[in-house]
């Protein structure tokens, strides 16, 4: 099993109603060598400017992005690639993150690489610490700047510190 730290950027919050921006996704282990960065065309007329404006791009710019038909398949292509087993998405908000690339594996491949399940990183971390209100994003390095792959390296970072604190995380 590879865990796969996911993040997205979208253009409002509601699935099948906005359209996701971008992502980015790093293979959690030593290095975080392996990444992917994906844009994709909206799929919907319905955006928020305010959530568009976080990620960085114009509407039009949006408008312009690959179909996701494409980016999603180069994604599961890239999952096949770097990934030992069935991946594991991870992420800092998993009800975020997981919702959104689930949409859109499912909408345009008719499945999710990843299967129904993920694992949020504040959980780990209050599990590991033994507790519920502990935070955890001190353990970053990467700055937090809304480029998806930069979040993503960023939250990995933290797995990889929560590791050498003691969480039994088996990474391949």
């Amino acid at each position: 099993m590879s865990y796969i730290v996911v993040d997205v950027e979208s253009d409002g919050p509601l699935l099948g109603v906005n359209s996701m921006v971008c992502f980015g996704a790093v293979v959690v282990r030593e290095g975080l060598e392996d990444t992917f960065y994906g844009k994709v065309k909206p799929v919907s007329e319905i955006y928020d400017k305010e959530a568009l404006a976080i990620s960085g791009f114009t509407r039009k710019e949006h408008e312009d992005f690959p179909w996701p038909l494409h980016v999603m398949k180069g994604f599961a292509d890239w999952l096949n690639r770097v990934s030992v087993g069935r991946p594991i998405l991870i992420s800092d908000n998993n009800g975020y993150d997981a919702s959104w690339i689930n949409y859109y594996f499912h909408k345009f491949l008719g499945k999710n690489p990843f299967g129904f399940s993920s694992r949020r990183i504040g959980d780990l971390y209050c599990g590991m610490v033994k507790d519920a209100q502990a935070q955890w994003k001190h353990l970053r390095k990467t700055v937090h700047d809304h480029n998806p792959v930069n979040d993503a390296k960023g939250n990995a970072e933290a797995i990889l510190a929560m590791q050498k604190m003691g969480l039994k995380i088996k990474l391949i």
